[in-house]
């Protein structure tokens, strides 16, 4: 068995394994989480949680800050490889953009649906020699492993028993709290603030609407759930804009260097598209084609003298 069928089944038992793990999350008919996520994850973050409140008296509020704190310090790793792919293909673009801007234009130009499939095959050919994801470099595994941790986080913030009993900062963690959902609304706003503010010009204006649909998602959803939910989704913004920062402002950096000097000893090749054939327009069954004006003044002629000579 060849390593490249190897990777292949290991891949998909992994994403398998990812997949059913998931979706395991559940509300039992008693009304408490049950499933695989939750015995190994969620369950257990919930005995921490209790642990900071009652053991060392910390109180539910704090128990949870440090359980999610925990987790996301676990999964960061994960989590900055994803955007390091994703920044790595973004220099890539940048970089090839002399080549790609004309392809793309003739896509924009294309009169008919055989001009724009040829353009499309174009681009991903000069993608594909030069290294380029058309996924954008975002890969579905980190996201898959990052799954089940925020939903065995989120599960154990909202069910842990007493949790939704006590008190924290100036707000009820069982109950809704306007203030409080307003700040989680900002933090998001800047972290999609950050992440559009390094995009280029073109997709920044296109991106200027979607902008908003995190922090106006995260309001709306924190209209239906309590406090303690809320305040987990707050620890997750806080993260979400260091990993946006870390992306921006040290990652970024090094990768335009590192592309620059990569294809400084490759250069970036341009794509060879073979100009389409010429189709042939000669009627089918026209094997023995109608005879020209010049021919037949030909045959005439000739028939004439055959006469004069008889």
């Amino acid at each position: 068995m060849n390593k490249t069928l190897k990777r292949l089944l290991l891949s998909a038992i992994t994403l398998s394994m990812l997949f059913i793990l998931s979706g395991c999350v559940r509300l039992g008919k008693n009304g408490k989480p049950t499933g695989t996520v939750w015995h190994l994850l969620g369950e257990p973050m919930g005995h921490l949680i209790t642990f900071f409140a009652h053991n060392l008296g910390l109180g539910f509020g704090l128990g949870i800050v440090l359980v999610t704190v925990l987790v996301r310090l676990l999964i960061l790793p994960l989590g900055l490889h994803q955007s390091r792919s994703a920044a790595y293909q973004a220099a890539k673009r940048d970089y090839l953009a002399p080549i790609f801007e004309p392809i793309n234009q003739k896509m924009k130009d294309a009169s008919t649906q055989e001009e724009k499939m040829a353009a499309q095959t174009e681009l991903m050919q000069a993608q594909r020699e030069n290294g380029v994801s058309m996924l954008g470099g975002m890969g579905c595994l980190p996201l898959l492993i990052q799954f089940p941790f925020f939903s065995a986080t989120y599960f154990a913030a909202r069910y842990t028993p007493g949790v939704l009993k006590e008190n924290f900062l100036w707000f009820n963690l069982g109950h809704r709290d306007i203030p409080l959902m307003v700040i989680i609304a900002g933090l998001y706003l800047v972290q999609s603030w950050l992440a559009v503010k390094q995009m280029p010009e073109e997709q920044r204006k296109q991106a200027g609407i979607t902008m908003y649909m995190t922090p106006v998602m995260m309001l709306f959803f924190g209209l239906y759930q309590p406090s303690a939910v809320v305040l987990y989704w707050f620890v997750g913004g806080i993260f979400s804009i260091i990993q946006q920062l870390i992306t921006n402002y040290i990652l970024k950096p090094r990768l335009k260097k590192q592309v620059e000097e990569e294809f400084k000893k490759n250069p970036p090749k341009a794509p060879k598209v073979a100009k389409p054939a010429r189709k042939d327009v000669t009627p089918k069954g026209s094997a023995n084609p109608t005879p020209s004006i010049s021919t037949k003044k030909k045959n005439r002629n000739a028939g004439k003298q055959n006469r004069k000579k008889k």
